[in-house]
C-alpha cells in the first residue's frame, strides 16, 4: 500500500530570522511531534544502552561478587538480550521519524522556493543568474536537508547521551564524573573558533560552486553559438578557471576540517586516559568496585564521544547556517502582487492605449525611456523601429506590468494601468518573444500552454498552427502534433521554433498583441506566409510589432522610430517617406540592399 504523503501549510517567511539557528529550528514547524517522538525513541535507545552497562556492573559486583545461585545467570544474560532488542527498535523508530522529518521539511521548502521564484518579478530574474538560482534550490536545500536527517537529530543524541551517561557516573562516583568532563569547555571553545572560520569558507566555497553552476549552465544553453564561432577551447579554459578556484576554495575547507578532527580527537584521548588512570587508582584504593570500573569503562566512551561528535556537529551545522542564509536571500524578496489591483476582472475590452509623457529607468539614473506620447486606437497595429537599445521591448514590456513606469502614464480603455492587475493583463496581452522558448512537451502541448484552465481541443491547435504557416511542417513529423521538443526545441528550426511560438500567442486569443521582432528567425518566403496570416488575425486587436526589417513593418497604421528613448518619428509609411529623417535612410539602404542580392542572384 502506498504511504500517504502528508503535507502542511506553512510560510517560510514566518520563520525568516538572520540568527541561523533560530530559522532553522522554526523551519521544524509543522513536523515538530514526529521530530519529537524522534527524540523521544532516541532517549529510551540511550538509556537501554546506559542500562546495559549498569547491569554490568550489577552482574559483576552482586552476582559474581557475591557469587548467587546460578538462576541469576540466564536473567542477566536475558537482560542483555532485551535491552538489545529495546534499544534496538527505539533506535530504529528514531531513525524513521528524523527521516520523516528531514524529507517532510526539504520536500516543503522545495516546493515553496519554486513556487516564489515563480512569483517573483521580472526585473528579478533578469538581474539573477540562473546558475546562482539552481545552486541555491539544489545545493544549499541539499545541505539543509543533511542538517535535518544528521545535525538535527545527533544534536538531540549528542546531549541525551552525554546527560544519560553522565549521570550514570556520577551515580557511580561523583569525582570520577567530574574528571571525566574537564575537557568539555576546551572542546566548545575550539569548535566555535573553527565554526567562525569555516562558515566563512564554507560562504566563498558556495559562491563559487553557484558561478561554475553558472557557468555550465551558459555553456550548455549557448552550446550552437559556441559550436559556431569555434569557441569550444575558450569556453573549457573558462570552466576549468572557475572549476580550479572551485578546488582551491574547497582545499582550503578541507584543510580546516582536517586541522580541526584531530585536535578534538587530542583532547578526547587525553579525556578518556584520564578517566581510565583515575578509574584504576580509585578500584586499586578500593573506593569503587571492579564492576563499577568496568561500567565506568563502557560509560565513560559514550560520555567522550558526544564531547567529540559536539565538536563535529558544531562545525557541520555552520554549514546549514550559510545554505540557511543564501535561501533566505531568496525568501526575502517579496514576490509580485498580481492579483492587486482595482480592475481585476473586466468583461470586455477594447484596447486603446494611451501614453502620457512615460519615462522608465532600470537604475533611477539613467533613463531607458523618455516623454513617450503616443495614442494608439483599438485595432490599430503600431510598429517599432530602431536601433539597438533605443528602447522598443522595454516600451511594450509596460503593457503587461514586467516593469513599473518611474514617470508619466498609461491609460488602457481610459483607466490608468496600474489600476489593472497583473494577472489580467497578461491574460488579455499575447506576447512572441524575440527568441521564442519551447518546453521539453510535444508540439501541442507547446501551442496550448498559453490558455491555462481551458480544454484545447485539437482543431483549435490546428487553427492557430495554420494561421502560423507551421501546420504543414508539423504534420510532416512522424508524430504529427505529438512529436515531442527538446530543451528550447533543439529538434526543430529557428523558423518552426518561432512559428510554434507564434501559435502559442494566436491560441490565446488575446486582445492586444506584442510581436517582439518575431520574424527574425525566418526566411523571406515564411515570413510574407506569416504576415498574410497575420494580417488577418490582426483584426480587431491593438497590435505591437518591433521588427528591423521595413518590410515587415511597411503595413503598420502606426510607425514609431526610437532613438535614446524617445520617439523622433511618427506617422505611416507613406508619410515618414515624405519627410527627411533615420527612418527614409533606413528604408534606401535596405532597398539598396535587397536591389544589389536580387541582382547578384540573377547574375549567378
Amino acid at each position: 500500500m502506498k504511504e500517504k504523503v502528508t503535507t502542511f501549510t506553512f510560510d517560510p517567511e514566518t520563520s525568516l530570522s538572520r540568527k541561523g539557528f533560530s530559522g532553522l529550528f522554526r523551519f521544524l514547524k509543522g513536523f515538530r511531534i514526529i521530530y519529537i517522538l524522534s527524540i523521544t525513541f532516541l532517549t529510551f535507545a540511550m538509556t537501554a544502552k546506559t542500562t546495559t552497562y549498569i547491569l554490568l556492573r550489577f552482574f559483576i559486583d552482586k552476582v559474581l561478587g557475591e557469587k548467587r545461585e546460578p538462576y541469576w545467570y540466564p536473567l542477566v544474560a536475558g537482560g542483555f538480550i532485551l535491552l538489545a532488542l529495546f534499544q534496538g527498535v527505539c533506535t530504529f523508530l528514531s531513525g524513521k521519524f528524523a527521516a520523516r522529518t528531514a524529507e517532510g521539511i526539504i520536500q516543503r521548502l522545495r516546493n515553496y522556493l519554486y513556487n516564489h521564484l515563480q512569483n517573483l518579478s521580472f526585473s528579478y530574474h533578469d538581474k539573477t543568474n540562473t546558475g546562482e538560482l539552481i545552486q541555491r534550490t539544489t545545493g544549499d536545500v541539499d545541505t539543509l536537508r543533511r542538517f535535518y536527517s544528521e545535525q538535527a537529530i545527533s544534536l538531540g543524541r549528542v546531549l541525551l547521551l552525554f546527560i544519560i551517561n553522565f549521570i550514570a557516573v556520577i551515580n557511580i562516583n561523583l569525582k570520577l564524573g567530574l574528571i571525566s568532563v574537564v575537557v568539555v569547555p576546551l572542546i566548545v571553545l575550539v569548535s566555535t573558533l573553527f565554526f567562525r572560520v569555516i562558515s566563512k569558507r564554507y560562504q566563498e566555497f558556495q559562491q563559487q560552486e553557484a558561478k561554475l553552476t553558472t557557468t555550465l549552465q551558459e555553456s550548455l544553453s549557448g552550446i550552437r553559438v559556441v559550436k559556431a564561432f569555434a569557441r569550444n577551447k575558450f569556453e573549457t579554459e573558462k570552466f576549468d578557471r572557475d572549476n580550479s578556484e572551485k578546488f582551491r576554495r574547497g582545499k582550503r575547507l578541507i584543510y580546516l576540517h582536517s586541522a580541526f578532527w584531530p585536535i578534538t580527537d587530542l583532547l578526547c584521548g587525553f579525556q578518556m586516559l584520564a578517566g581510565y588512570l583515575t578509574g584504576a587508582f580509585m578500584t586499586i584504593n578500593g573506593t569503587i568496585t571492579i564492576g563499577s570500573y568496568l561500567a565506568y569503562s563502557g560509560l565513560l566512551i559514550w560520555i567522550i564521544f558526544p564531547m567529540r561528535m559536539l565538536g563535529r556537529l558544531i562545525v557541520e551545522t555552520s554549514k546549514a547556517k550559510v545554505s540557511y542564509g543564501r535561501i533566505l536571500d531568496i525568501i526575502e524578496h517579496k514576490p509580485e502582487a498580481i492579483f492587486s489591483g482595482k480592475k481585476k476582472r473586466i468583461n470586455s475590452i477594447n484596447g486603446e492605449i494611451i501614453f502620457k509623457d512615460v519615462s522608465f529607468t532600470y537604475d533611477k539614473k539613467t533613463p531607458v525611456l523618455n516623454g513617450i506620447n503616443l495614442t494608439v486606437k483599438p485595432g490599430t497595429v503600431v510598429a517599432l523601429l530602431g536601433h539597438t537599445g533605443s528602447g522598443k521591448t522595454t516600451l511594450v514590456n509596460l503593457l503587461p506590468r514586467f516593469y513599473e513606469y518611474t514617470e508619466g502614464s498609461i491609460l488602457l480603455d481610459g483607466e490608468e494601468l496600474k489600476n489593472y492587475s497583473k494577472e489580467f493583463l497578461r491574460r488579455i496581452i499575447g506576447i512572441v518573444e524575440q527568441e521564442p522558448f519551447l518546453f521539453s512537451l510535444t508540439i501541442a502541448e507547446n501551442i496550448a500552454y498559453g490558455v491555462p484552465g481551458k480544454k484545447t481541443t485539437q482543431e483549435e491547435i490546428v487553427r492557430a498552427a495554420k494561421a502560423a504557416a507551421i501546420h504543414d511542417s508539423i504534420i510532416s513529423f512522424p508524430k504529427g502534433y505529438e512529436t515531442l521538443v527538446g530543451e528550447k526545441g533543439v529538434t526543430l528550426s529557428g523558423g518552426q521554433k518561432q512559428r510554434i511560438a507564434i501559435a502559442r500567442a494566436l491560441l490565446k486569443n488575446p486582445k492586444i498583441l506584442i510581436l517582439d521582432d518575431s520574424t527574425s528567425s525566418v526566411d523571406t518566403e515564411t515570413e510574407q506566409k506569416i504576415w498574410e496570416a497575420l494580417e488577418t488575425l490582426m483584426q480587431g486587436r491593438t497590435t505591437f510589432i518591433i521588427a528591423h526589417r521595413i518590410q515587415s513593418l511597411m503595413k503598420a497604421d502606426i510607425i514609431c522610430v526610437l532613438d535614446k528613448g524617445s520617439i523622433i518619428q511618427q506617422g505611416s509609411h507613406d508619410e515618414l517617406l515624405r519627410r527627411e529623417g533615420i527612418y527614409r535612410k533606413i528604408y534606401d539602404l535596405q532597398s539598396r540592399i535587397d536591389e544589389e542580392l536580387e541582382t547578384e542572384v540573377k547574375n549567378a
